[in-house]
C-alpha cells in the first residue's frame, strides 16, 4: 500500500524520464499477468499434428473407466495395438503389458487383464521427459473442433500416469497422484521411481479400446 503522505522534489526533464519509463514498465508487467494464465488454470493447447483430426467427422468417443476384476493370461488386442503405435511414433520403448496385481477386494491393475501397458521414459533423461510431455500433451489435447482429450478416447485410453501425475477419463487433465501424497496430501520426498511412474508413462485401457472397439482403431 502506498504511504499516507509524500513528499515530493521539483520536477526536472530527468525525473519525467524515469516517470516515464516507470509507467510503461508498470504497464508492460500488468500486460504480461493479464495475458499469462497462472499455471493451475492453463488449458490444453491443441496439437497441430494430432492423428485425432482426421476422425472429426465421426462420433467422439465418449469417456469411461472399466475396472479390472481378475488375472487373464493374454493382452488385448488393443494394447498390442497401442504398442505398435508408439513403437511407430514415439520415442522409447515398451516395458511390457501383462502382470497379474490385485489392488483390493475384486479390484485389480489393468495389467492384470492385459489392458496396460508401460512405456519406458525416464524424467531424468531431458530427451525422455520431453518426449513423455509431447505425447501426454498429444493424448490429452482437444482436436481441431475443440473436442476435449479428442485422441485418448478415439484410443480408448482412460488412465495416464507419468511423474507423480495422473489422468483419469472423466477428468479434466493430469493432476497429483495419490501414491506419491502423505497423509497431508503433500508430495512425499522419497517414493520409489517406479512407484511414482518417474522411469515410465503407464497408459491403461478401457474395454472399448482393448478390443480395438474405438474409432481411431476402426479406421
Amino acid at each position: 500500500m502506498p504511504p499516507t503522505s509524500v513528499v515530493l522534489g521539483p520536477r526536472t526533464p530527468a525525473t519525467r524520464v524515469l516517470d516515464y519509463l516507470s509507467a510503461v514498465l508498470s504497464l508492460a508487467l500488468l500486460a504480461a499477468t493479464l495475458l499469462v494464465p497462472a499455471a493451475h488454470a492453463a488449458t490444453p493447447v491443441r496439437v497441430s499434428t494430432n492423428p485425432a483430426d482426421r476422425l472429426v467427422s465421426q462420433p467422439l468417443d465418449a469417456e469411461r473407466y472399466d475396472r479390472s476384476r481378475r488375472c487373464t493370461s493374454r493382452p488385448r488386442a488393443g494394447t498390442l495395438a497401442l504398442q505398435a503405435w508408439l513403437q511407430r511414433n514415439a520415442r522409447g520403448v515398451s516395458w511390457g503389458i501383462m502382470r497379474c496385481e490385485k489392488l483390493g477386494p475384486r479390484n485389480f491393475s489393468l495389467h492384470a487383464d492385459g489392458r496396460a501397458l508401460d512405456w519406458h521414459l525416464d524424467v531424468n533423461d531431458p530427451a525422455d521427459r520431453r518426449e513423455a510431455q509431447r505425447l501426454i500433451a498429444l493424448m490429452l489435447a482437444p482436436d481441431r473442433l475443440g473436442q476435449p482429450h479428442a485422441l485418448a478416447r478415439r484410443m480408448g485410453l482412460q488412465e495416464i500416469i507419468w511423474d507423480c501425475k495422473s489422468w483419469w477419463a472423466g477428468t479434466e487433465g493430469m493432476r497429483a497422484y495419490s501414491v506419491c501424497l502423505n497423509g497431508n496430501g503433500d508430495l512425499r520426498r522419497h517414493v520409489d521411481p517406479t512407484l511414482a511412474h518417474r522411469n515410465h508413462i503407464h497408459f491403461g485401457l478401457s474395454f472399448a479400446g482393448a478390443a480395438m472397439r474405438t474409432s481411431f482403431w476402426q479406421r
